[in-house]
């Protein structure tokens, strides 16, 4: 399908030209990959709007519009003053399925069908609503009966994965049903969607940045695709295209919690200036406190004395404090004042590691579970159904099971690369709905 040009898109929407399925389709890809698209659809919304005197034609043409821009309630009452022909019709179905009012949203995308709107479309939308609605049975008697169609609509081929999925099939399957929907329309979201998540939770992360990324090129944009991409990219270390996906959230749902929560933990792990220089002062200081104390030029009374506490190296005296080393024999104020001068001449001080050491809260216990709890600690940390970001840094970790995660203490969690707080809060929220909680807490 072949992206409407800019400067047509003003003219397809309040023009008087063809306005069907397949110019849609049209602006949807526009709308994907070109952002100036997108204003130009909110200017023409807005002008049309603003004629009182619409035509049916011209109705349908901005209830289109609308439900494209998410104005759902919107699109409906502007569609029913529309011509009642399938266009109309099938994009009632979508509004009603976007309110959740799903039982409406069939008996639109049958009479779609009806009126002549392409029948694999009316039926994959059928059966999505359907199974919104909990009709699962009456869903997959409405894709067994597809027949012939189902071999040639990608819509139909992701129903069917998502059939498929939804009944615990084996992965090959439920992949080779998104896979031949690629094949009939390489560029489809959903299928692509899918199967991002597919590679994502195998481990691929290559494919799944693929199958992400194409996805966004049709309008609008998933927040589960910009959110588990965002993910993918923070944890190769792309911190700026992570934070490019959560804002593209945050400009159509400014409150919405997890891109909020995420854009402030990219923002805070993706300063990678400062942690590479972290690190490198790090680095530093373990040199400097390895250097011997025999490296400076001390007097004879100053390094006897050191001799005898076994104090070898500037470490050492950055772990002993001011009155340690004055209830050294015959160690005075002058031999204190020269050791101070020479650990000041490193950016050290005497007793620094002292105080860190001595406030080291002792580690917390582990009670092991009563032979109740041992089923539950057995099930696998897949049951807890972590967000993609917490389900990758547990089994970096090693986390296969309950029993594993509650075997942890936060600081434990929150050691490992692109683990914040939001994924903490969200593992102590999911053990709790058990009545669990991580060690320590």
């Amino acid at each position: 399908m072949v992206a409407t040009p800019l400067s047509d898109v003003r003219d397809l929407i309040v023009g008087n030209g063809p306005f069907g399925p397949a110019e849609v389709r049209s602006l949807v890809e526009s709308l994907g990959r070109d952002a100036t698209a997108h204003r130009e659809l909110r200017a023409a919304v807005r002008e049309l709007e603003s004629n009182t005197d619409r035509s049916p034609a011209a109705s349908v043409r901005l209830g289109v519009c609308q439900r494209l821009l998410g104005q759902a309630r919107e699109a409906l009452e502007t569609l029913r003053s529309g011509d009642g022909g399938a266009l109309a019709l099938f994009h009632q179905g979508l509004a009603h399925a976007a309110l959740g009012v799903h039982d409406k949203a069939v008996d639109a995308f049958t009479a779609a069908r009806k009126a002549g709107y392409e029948a694999g479309c009316c039926i994959a939308a059928a059966v999505e609503s359907l199974r919104s609605a909990g009709h699962h049975d009456r869903a997959r008697r409405e894709l067994e009966q597809a027949g012939g169609e189902a071999a040639t609509s990608a819509d139909l081929c992701v129903a069917r994965g998502n059939m498929l999925a939804a009944e615990g099939a084996d992965i090959e399957q439920v992949s080779e049903a998104y896979e031949r929907a690629i094949a009939i329309d390489p560029g489809h979201p959903t299928a692509l969607f899918a199967l991002g998540v597919i590679h994502d939770r195998l481990g691929n992360d290559e494919e799944a940045k693929a199958c992400y990324e194409r996805s966004l090129d049709r309008y609008p944009p998933t927040v589960g695709a910009l959110l588990n991409l965002g993910i993918l990219y923070e944890d190769h270390d792309d911190f700026a295209r992570a934070q490019q996906c959560y804002r593209r959230i945050l400009e159509a749902f400014p409150d919405h919690p997890r891109a909020r929560l995420f854009m402030r933990d990219s923002s805070a792990a993706g300063d990678l200036q400062l942690g590479e220089q972290e690190m490198r002062q790090r680095d530093r200081l373990d040199q400097v406190l390895g250097l011997p104390v025999t490296d400076f030029e001390l007097s004879v009374r100053s390094r006897n004395c050191l001799q005898k506490m076994g104090i070898m190296t500037l470490g050492d005296l950055a772990r002993t404090s001011e009155e340690e080393l004055l209830a050294s024999k015959n160690f005075g104020e002058t031999s204190l004042v020269e050791i101070k001068d020479m650990l000041a001449a490193k950016g050290l001080t005497l007793g620094q590691l002292a105080v860190a050491g001595a406030a080291a809260a002792p580690e917390a216990e582990f009670e092991e579970p009563s032979a109740d709890d041992q089923q539950i600690y057995a099930l696998p940390i897949t049951d807890l159904n972590l967000s993609v970001r917490a389900r990758k840094c547990t089994t970096k970790l090693g986390i296969m099971t309950i029993g594993d995660l509650v075997r942890r203490t936060a600081e434990d969690l929150l050691e490992c690369k692109n683990f914040g707080v939001t994924s903490l809060n969200e593992v102590r929220e999911k053990l709790a709905e058990r009545s669990l909680r991580l060690r320590g807490d």
